[in-house]
């Protein structure tokens, strides 16, 4: 049993020549629904951050003149927090996988 696991995995570290090496590419239809996938990502992540701006601003305002205020510079920092990430996920991957 022991010579057959031997002779099985001297087989797989030698590669044939017959087997064919493709390279790791995505086919251009696909690279092209990718990239437009992502930037709608991209661009509802920005507006949803906007809009989450905007929302907290309000949010803060109505509550100002109760003499409510800090309770919403938390979800501001939460909201920028995530605005920063949207806008450097694409950088940072092309930084890491590049």
């Amino acid at each position: 049993m022991r010579s057959a696991l031997l002779a099985l995995s001297a087989r797989s570290q030698d590669p044939s020549p017959n087997i064919p090496q493709p390279t790791p590419s995505a086919p251009a239809a696909l690279e092209e629904k990718i990239e437009l996938l992502l930037g709608v990502l991209a661009w509802v992540g920005t507006t949803a951050g906007v809009v989450g701006v905007l929302v907290t601003g309000i949010m803060m305002a109505v509550s100002h003149r109760r003499g409510e205020l800090s309770e919403h510079m938390s979800r501001l920092a939460t909201v920028l927090v995530g605005c920063g990430l949207v806008s450097v996920a694409g950088p940072l991957v092309t930084f890491v996988f590049g």
